[in-house]
């Protein structure tokens, strides 16, 4: 057994060299890795500059390396896609338009099945660039860049799989999309943006008002309520794992009627009856946990005369409804064990409350 994992270390760390060779190649001034690199950068910044996208093609494990590039591209900001030079043959050329930038992948630079389609993408004056092993093969002489893409040799010198040639071309595939990124100004957020349903995107859109709990699903309770209500407020809400205590509520306030809105709603009856009450105007003077009430049974020879201000927490900490969700998490995990953080009261922006977010519904979603 320890000698498997010895020769899985050894193929790493041939792996890891060939990717090392490859950047100190690309690190040397005036060589022809780093003008060729430089250059294909030229080529497909320049095509997606002027609305194409870069075509990536090849065949068997370069094919399979080029179908993540095409992935890699497209999150990044990159627009991309493969192309099998088989079925190019076959009418597929009909993908590659005016603008567009071809990426072929071959480590021989000598395969058939991608040779025989650069007359036809010479013809449609698209510049190619090449990635493989050989500078001095068919593919290389037909390309406007070389990208070098040489190992000087597999991961197991009894198996010439390819190995070590994937892994670099894959690496430098990464190399590419990231510094096109960067040209481009793309961001973390514009990541997110193409990654709605990942985790990294979620942390960087999903928002406290998309996943907190509404007040209108929030026990509220006055600060004179006994211990009982809050008891009972609390188990015909669950939903916000806690009991929010506010100042004494008066009515609804109803917004004065105007002339439009009679006129709207045809009668002074009907405006009325249809006017909607102002809401959220109530003051946040603490919160009750499920710990808190917890707690407080535990004083039973008095617990007919507790109250919501005798267990609540004052001046608790809110979040505003527009803030990330991963932020507000972040505050909640580095919060002081004697302040407790496991429910937010969530306020607008003008400080009105709005709900609830708790710490359980944060780590659920993120």
């Amino acid at each position: 057994m320890d000698n498997m994992a010895i020769e899985a270390a050894r193929i790493l760390r041939a792996e890891a060299q060939a990717l090392l060779d490859a950047a100190n190649r690309l690190d040397e001034e005036a060589s022809s890795a780093r003008d060729g690199y430089n250059t294909a950068i030229y080529y497909l910044r320049q095509s997606l500059d002027c609305g194409g996208k870069i075509v990536i093609t090849g065949v068997g494990k370069s094919g399979k390396i080029g179908e993540k590039m095409v992935a890699t591209l497209q999150s990044t900001g990159s627009c991309a896609v493969f192309l099998h030079p088989i079925e190019a043959l076959h009418g597929d050329l009909g993908l590659i338009q005016e603008n567009d930038c071809i990426l072929a992948l071959s480590y021989s630079g000598n395969t058939d099945e991608l040779l025989q389609i650069i007359p036809s993408l010479r013809h449609r004056r698209v510049p190619i660039i090449g990635l493989g092993g050989n500078a001095k093969s068919k593919l290389a002489k037909e390309c406007n860049a070389w990208i070098d893409g040489h190992v000087n040799s597999e991961a197991s010198s009894e198996i010439p799989a390819p190995t070590s040639s994937t892994t670099l071309a894959l690496a430098i595939g990464d190399s590419l999309a990231l510094t096109l990124a960067q040209q481009k100004k793309f961001q973390k957020a514009d990541f997110a943006l193409n990654h709605p349903g990942g985790a990294l995107g979620k942390r960087l859109l999903l928002k406290v008002k998309d996943i907190m709990v509404r007040a209108s699903q929030v026990a509220t309770v006055e600060p004179s309520a006994p211990l009982d209500v809050v008891i009972t407020e609390m188990t015909k809400n669950p939903k916000g794992r806690g009991v929010i205590v506010m100042e004494p509520m008066s009515p609804p306030a109803t917004p004065p009627l105007t002339s439009e809105d009679i006129t709207n709603r045809g009668s002074l009856e009907r405006a009325l009856l249809e006017a909607k009450p102002l809401t959220g105007q109530c003051k946040i003077l603490g919160i009750i946990t499920t710990g808190d009430v917890r707690r407080a049974l535990a004083f039973r020879e008095r617990i007919f005369d507790i109250c919501a201000r005798d267990i609540m927490t004052l001046h608790p900490v809110t979040c505003q409804s527009d803030r990330l969700a991963s932020e507000v998490l972040e505050l909640i995990e580095a919060g002081s064990e004697d302040r407790n953080l496991s429910v937010l009261p969530v306020v607008d922006k003008c400080h009105q409350w709005r709900g609830v977010i708790t710490k359980k519904d944060l780590e659920s979603v993120l």
